[in-house]
């Protein structure tokens, strides 16, 4: 065949082509459906275009994609449908800033309650901690630790109120000194131990309150642990966090984490997370006032909860759990993507409390957008949704990472201009996700806790660290006295082993006199004429004749 027609055979089946994709255009072509001043139009397929061995041009068809454009007279809209059926509306980024949230309120008065303001005193720590750590608990623990002596000893080990405050304070001045890791017998010694240690208790007591310290009484113990796995510390814990509550009202922001207690003590429900530094410990749930690193609510993670429903997430029903006594007033609270979810917002937000928090990407709920790991998205872009009440922010923060942010508080959301162009949901949870993991890591600088096998002595430190930082807060905002928590630690050690150093002296004194009451000696006062005297004062030791000082002034 010759050259020119070949090349006419070759025009002709190129005019066929276009003949044939006109057909197709006006055949497929999207119906545009008017509706007031929006068109909607829904494109049911796609094109692609290849060629076999015969040169020819060949149609195959895609799995069908329903889009749905809502077109405005000054902007473009796309709508998205997740697994779940939620429907995400493209948003445009905001233009005011500082506004006040959407749903939440917040009218209360946080800080110190009244019943706290009146019982703290200037310059007296324990009065701080007494309100923490009340009396009611410490005669339980006292009633439990002589039962176990009773059985232990076959004899009766009276532990008074006195003593077991100087323990305490033992404990404090251990964890102020972070002595913690250091041997009993070094702390007692003469030559390296603070003398603090050895003028408030012996080291021989100190070690038989630390072998008989109990907090459940062990005869009734076998039938409580059928309901209770936390019952060998659970009232100790519960009281706790009462008194926590009753002392302290806390702010508009709140924040939610888990704390992860070292030990390996044997326990049931004892936590490996491979992603904390300790990698073994016992977990809690904690709640945490955002601006002061308050501790309001809490409770143990001991496994599977027959309490909650199965259709209810372990997250969900944890912050619910937490923050029962601080809904309907306005709040929010900040969470981690363990927690986050929609229905959750939901049900917050039918308490009167928002909610802002990262989510994985994994849940039902979010865009494709938020689902893939591959995307056109730009270095440090944002793209902006809405779906009723919430807004989520999808943020590139790494060039291959994103961040998804689901928030309840914010009905829009504003971009720095400059640095990183952070969106305002993604600052504001940098801001306030912090307060369970300052807490955390407060309580362990100056952590009471020293080695164990028993896990509720354990628990009991842990309670020690956090009423040491709630009454720390407690003495702050209530005198106004700006004090470190080493300083306050140090001060509420002295003070709680006051007591028992004084009834420890006299009973040295009192001894004493007895060994020498037919000795006698040289008055040590020096306002007499060096007369002899067999009498000796509780109080300082000396040797004191009736010239220098009236008789009745000393207890002989």
């Amino acid at each position: 065949m010759s050259r020119h027609a070949r090349n006419m055979k070759l025009l002709k089946e190129i005019n066929d082509i276009d003949e044939d994709c006109s057909e197709i255009e006006e055949h497929e072509s999207p119906e545009f459906e008017e509706s007031g001043d929006i068109l909607s139009a829904s494109v049911d397929y796609d094109l692609s275009e290849s060629y076999d061995e015969d040169d020819s041009l060949n149609i195959r068809k895609r799995p069908k994609i329903t889009r749905v454009i809502s077109i405005s007279d000054d902007e473009t809209e796309e709508n998205e449908i997740a697994v779940d059926g939620t429907v995400w509306e493209e948003m445009q980024e905001g233009s005011i800033q500082g506004r006040a949230p959407l749903h939440n309120i917040f009218k209360q008065i946080s800080g110190p309650t009244g019943y706290a303001k009146r019982n703290i005193m200037l310059g007296d720590a324990s009065s701080a901690f007494s309100l923490i750590i009340d009396q009611h608990i410490m005669d339980h623990i006292r009633m439990c630790s002589h039962s176990e002596a009773t059985r232990v000893f076959g004899t009766e080990c009276n532990i008074t109120r006195e003593k077991l405050n100087a323990f305490i304070a033992l404990l404090y001045a251990r964890g102020a000194c972070q002595a913690r890791n250091l041997k009993i017998a070094y702390l007692w010694n003469n030559k390296w131990g603070p003398s603090f240690f050895s003028r408030t208790m012996s080291r021989n007591e100190f070690t038989e309150i630390m072998r008989i310290i109990r907090f459940d009484k062990k005869s009734h113990r076998s039938q409580r642990l059928q309901t209770d796995k936390f019952i060998m510390i659970s009232e100790v814990w519960n009281r706790f966090i009462e008194n926590s509550q009753l002392c302290y009202k806390p702010g508009a922001y709140l924040s939610i984490d888990e704390q992860l207690f070292p030990t390996k003590a044997r326990c049931r429900f004892t936590q490996y997370m491979p992603n904390k530094p300790d990698k073994f410990g016992i977990k809690f749930w904690l709640a945490c006032d955002v601006s002061s690193k308050y501790v309001i609510n809490g409770f143990p993670y001991l496994g599977k909860d027959d309490k909650r429903a199965d259709s209810i997430p372990l997250g969900e029903y944890v912050v619910l759990k937490l923050m029962e006594p601080y809904t309907c007033a306005g709040r929010n609270v900040t969470t981690d993507n363990f927690f986050t979810s929609a229905s959750l917002v939901k049900k917050l937000l039918a308490k009167n409390t928002t909610l802002v928090g990262t989510i994985r990407a994994n849940k039902r709920e979010l865009p494709m957008l938020a689902k893939v790991k591959k995307d056109k998205m730009a270095y440090l872009s944002t793209k902006l949704y809405k779906s009723n009440n919430c807004t989520l922010t999808i943020y590139k923060s790494k060039r291959n990472k994103k961040v998804s942010v689901l928030s309840s508080m914010h009905k829009t959301v504003t971009i720095e201009k400059d640095g990183k162009r952070i969106p305002e949901t993604v600052r504001f949870y940098n801001d306030t996700k912090f307060g369970v993991d300052v807490t955390d890591q407060m309580a362990r600088t100056n952590s009471v806790k020293s080695k164990s096998r028993r896990w509720p002595l354990q628990v009991f430190y842990n309670i020690l660290d956090l009423a040491g930082i709630n009454a720390w807060i407690l003495y702050k905002d209530t005198t106004d006295e700006k004090i470190t928590r080493q300083d306050f630690l140090l001060q509420l050690a002295e003070e709680l082993a006051k007591e028992y150093q004084q009834i420890r002296q006299k009973d040295n004194m009192q001894e004493i006199i007895k060994e020498n009451i037919h000795v006698r000696k040289t008055c040590q006062i020096g306002y007499c004429k060096k007369n002899k005297s067999n009498k000796i004062c509780v109080y300082c030791g000396k040797y004191v004749c009736g010239s220098c000082v009236m008789e009745k002034n000393y207890n002989l």
